[in-house]
Parts: C-alpha cells; structure tokens; sequence
C-alpha cells in the first residue's frame, strides 16, 4: 500500500512539470483543414522552423508499459493506483458529465498479469497494449505503433474482442456482446446519424466515448501526410477530412458529450513528458469543430424543395426554419430515437431546441409534397 501511494506522490510530481509550453500553439491561427496541417506541424517528428518547437520521439514500443505507468493509472475511480483499463473500469457518466463509481470486476496492478504470450481466454487474465487504431491500418509501421497517444492498455480478451472493428453505436435490440463494464460488441446502429454502416462494431461506455474521439482526431493529425496510404473502414482515403462518414459525425458526437476529463489532461502531459508532443484537441477541444466544421454542418440528405434552417451549428434554445409551405418538424437522436415533433407555419418558424444536449441531430420536415431530412449541431 506504501508503494501505491508513493507512486501516486511521484506521477503528480511528473506530470505537473509537463504543461503546455508558452507559445506552443501560437502558429495555429487558420481555420479548417488548414489549421489541421497547422497542428501537424507542431506536434510532428520534423523541425518546421517554428519559433516554439518540439519534434515528437518514437521511443518504441516496448516503451509503451513504461509510458502506461504514468498516463494510465487509476486515481480517478477507486483511486488506488491500478491500471486504468477503459473497458473494465466501472463508472456511469451521469447527464451533467458527473461520474458514478461502480464496483471493477477485475483490476491490474502495472507489472503483474502483464501479457506474456499466454492466457487471455477470459477477462481478468492478462493485459496488454491496444492500438484503438488498429495495427493493420498502417502496416504495423513506426512510429505509428509506438504512439501512445492512441495506444492504450487494455484487458487482453475484450482487446482480442474488438480487434479491428470500427467505433459506433451498437444495437442492442438485435444480439450483442456485452463486458464486464458495459463495453459493448454488435451490429452498428443503421440509422440516423450512423445510418451507413451495416457491420459490427465496438462502442465502450459513455465516461470513454470522448477520449477515444479526440485519440482518433489526434492520430488523422499527427499522420495526416501519411493518411492516403492507410486503410481502415473509419478512414475516407483523404489527408484533409480523413474520416469517413458516419464515423466522423459519431465521432464528433462522443466529443462534444463526453468533455475533455481531468483524467485525460494528465494523460496528456504524462505523454507529453515522454514523447514531446500533445494531443491538441485535449488542450483545445474547439479545434474539432474548427477543423471540421464543413464535413459536419448543415448536410441534406433529400433535397426535394428549399428549405433554410439557422444557425446551424446552433448555440441557443432554437433555430429558425424558413420555408413557404407549412412543416411537421421530426427531431432525431443519432440512435435514429424519435425526440419531439413541431410544427413549422408562415407565422411560428421557431424549432425548440431546449431540451437537446451538445450533439449531432437529424431534422426531418415533411410537407405536404414531400420531405426534407437536415443534419444539426447543437455546440
């Protein structure tokens, strides 16, 4: 027990040393795709001649356990310094971004049960190294594989579970496989916002849905000039926009529901002290939207007669829809969940937006000559 808490002494001493630098992010000052390259720059292995700099180390990847040792232990929950495993810790995020402890069915001490080649039938066996993107994505290359902002420790079986299955909403009317926190394995929710995919998929619980957005928008960054030549299901083949759709909504919507935790912020720096580079989008969550803002506003999915709805992305309590016919106005979670019904004429041309949380919706108008489907964000 003396041990647990000196260590937890020492991981505080460490990574309140490792902030973020004073002019560290002074040349991000574009906006879209170009403010992505700009992030690049600096958080990259190249010297771009920037007046603060920092060029990122491949330390390797036997490195990773080291690194784990600081970024990733648990003194958030039970707060007794085991491993911090996403997909057996057992907390509830509650709707004002709180969080409930609940009882781990397992938990790992860093250096004991680490994966030696054996077991990991089972939960609670063995723990090991998961790259939440997968290895195949990019041939299993360095530094991609060493990369710890995106690599993390997990439980060997529920590792091997997911293997290289795309991040979404599982369908839990259908059959699915359910671990011992609530992770989650099965048929991708067809529908609303993630309407476009018909595999399986892997979705973990709630507290974590966040931190695994921005590791995705932190990796499409950090290797954008490498993007075109990975395959993976979530990517779309392009250095600029990089994720695929719906991925990329899906991913958006885990960002703006799940905030940055103070947890990932000394993920952050204990990486940081490690391989001298930041996830930007911990440090600045708004940059997601700043970048993407194109990919994700304002998409018509039918365009069967005009309709105008604004602002869009909205951050009050409505958004006006213009049009010269009288609507039945649908709202949609991304889980396809019917949410309320409004209705739209020449002289009420308010939709009542109150009761959503931060997130991606579908709008569905209808008319009497036919409908119209808008994507809206509410920031």
């Amino acid at each position: 027990m003396k041990y647990i808490y000196l260590f937890i002494t020492l991981f505080f001493a460490n990574t309140a040393l490792a902030q973020i630098p004073a002019g560290y992010y002074d040349s991000a000052t574009g906006t879209g795709f170009a403010l992505k390259t700009q992030l690049k720059n600096i958080i990259d292995d190249n010297f771009d001649g920037l007046a603060t700099e920092y060029t990122a180390q491949d330390l390797g990847y036997a490195a990773l356990y080291v690194t784990f040792q600081n970024s990733d232990i648990d003194i958030y929950f039970e707060n007794n310094g085991t491993l911090l495993d996403m997909y057996s810790e057992g907390v509830i995020q509650n709707p004002d971004n709180t969080s409930t402890n609940l009882p781990d069915a397992y938990e790992y001490t860093y250096g004991i049960n680490q994966d030696d080649g054996t077991m990991g039938t089972a939960e609670g066996q063995r723990y090991n190294r998961e790259h939440t993107i997968p290895q195949s994505a990019f041939n299993s290359d360095s530094p991609m594989r060493n990369d710890a902002h995106f690599v993390i420790p997990s439980d060997k079986y529920v590792n091997a579970q997911r293997g290289n299955l795309p991040f979404s909403f599982v369908n839990t009317a259908q059959q699915f496989d359910e671990y011992s926190n609530g992770t989650r394995r099965g048929n991708n929710v067809n529908s609303g916002v993630s309407a476009g995919y018909s595999g399986d998929v892997f979705e973990p619980i709630d507290e974590f849905k966040g931190d695994i957005a921005r590791m995705y928008f932190f990796f499409v960054t950090r290797y954008e000039d490498q993007m075109t030549s990975f395959n993976y299901v979530m990517f779309d083949g392009s250095a600029n926009q990089a994720i695929d759709q719906p991925f990329l909504d899906i991913l958006y919507n885990w960002h703006v529901n799940d905030p940055v935790s103070q947890r990932e912020i000394d993920r952050n720096n204990a990486i940081f002290d490690r391989q001298d580079n930041r996830n930007p989008f911990i440090d600045n969550p708004q940059y997601v939207f700043e970048i993407w803002q194109t990919a994700l506003s304002v998409e018509e999915f039918e365009t069967i007669e005009t309709v105008k709805m604004y602002p869009n992305p909205a951050k009050g309590d409505e958004v006006m829809i213009d049009s010269n016919q009288n609507l039945v106005a649908e709202v949609y979670d991304v889980l396809g969940k019917k949410i309320s019904v409004q209705h739209i004429t020449s002289t009420h041309k308010t939709l009542d937006i109150s009761a959503l949380n931060k997130g991606i919706y579908l709008v569905k108008l209808k008319s009497s000559t036919g409908s119209i489907t808008k994507k809206l964000i509410k920031q």
